[in-house]
């Protein structure tokens, strides 16, 4: 059997402020980090030797796949980091606080630019010092590649064709591969993986800190798919 385990980083500093958070680099709180180790502990118990290991550029990914090496005690000779992994990028929402914002441009208008499948926030100034474009740590990416904003289905056309490239064909050698990355690139993943349409995307919750072991067959035939800690899991839309 062919084990791909995605987790969505722990909790971050920025859900404590209720602010949009993107692309922008939050850490994660202390709360965070414990979850991170509850999912290494998690995976350990499955006892499966991983070759590959993905995260994107952003803390709060990196450390909790940190965190899960260490509680768990895994070795992962091939560590990759991807920023078409990296979370969605929320424009120009980026930083300010969900209520305040709700309150400036109408419930509805933030839960279109929140959940809706195609439809982007407003697009933050590259001239914005917290822009990506203008942070070190996108120094060496094309700039051109870099998004001003983007909606789930912009996230999906950039960490799926990404997946395809790198990371199914170490499926298709039967390597098992880990993933840390966060709430909306993995539910781009999993829209691939699980064939989720783009009405029902939207409704997919992915818990922070959950590890989601999915298996599949020789021919990557999906052939389960389940959250390893059942007390937080949230439903799976499958072929719908």
């Amino acid at each position: 059997m062919i084990n791909l385990i995605l987790v969505r980083h722990g909790q971050r500093q920025w859900n404590l402020e209720n602010r949009f958070t993107g692309w922008y680099d939050a850490a994660l709180t202390k709360a965070g980090v414990v979850e991170a180790e509850k999912a290494g502990s998690l995976i350990k118990s499955l006892g499966l030797k991983f070759n590959y290991g993905f995260t994107s550029y952003q803390t709060r990914a990196i450390k909790t796949f940190e965190a899960i090496l260490e509680t768990s005690n895994i070795e992962i000779s091939n560590v990759i980091k991807a920023w078409q992994l990296n979370e969605r990028h929320y424009g120009g929402l980026q930083g300010l606080n969900k209520e305040e914002t709700a309150k400036k441009h109408g419930m509805e208008q933030v839960m279109i630019w929140r959940r809706s499948y195609d439809t982007p926030p407003p697009p933050q100034n590259k001239n914005d010092p917290e822009h990506p474009v203008n942070s070190e740590l996108y120094k060496d990416i094309d700039p051109k590649l870099i998004p001003d904003c983007e909606s789930l289905k912009d996230t999906y056309e950039r960490a799926v064709p990404y997946y395809d490239q790198h990371i199914e064909p170490l499926l298709k050698k039967s390597e098992n591969v880990l993933i840390s990355a966060h709430g909306n690139s993995l539910r781009a993943l999993c829209k691939k993986i699980l064939e989720i349409s783009d009405e029902m995307i939207v409704k997919l919750e992915i818990p922070t800190g959950n590890p989601i072991h999915i298996q599949f067959e020789k021919n990557l035939k999906l052939k389960n798919c389940k959250y390893l800690d059942q007390t937080r899991a949230k439903n799976f839309i499958i072929k719908k």
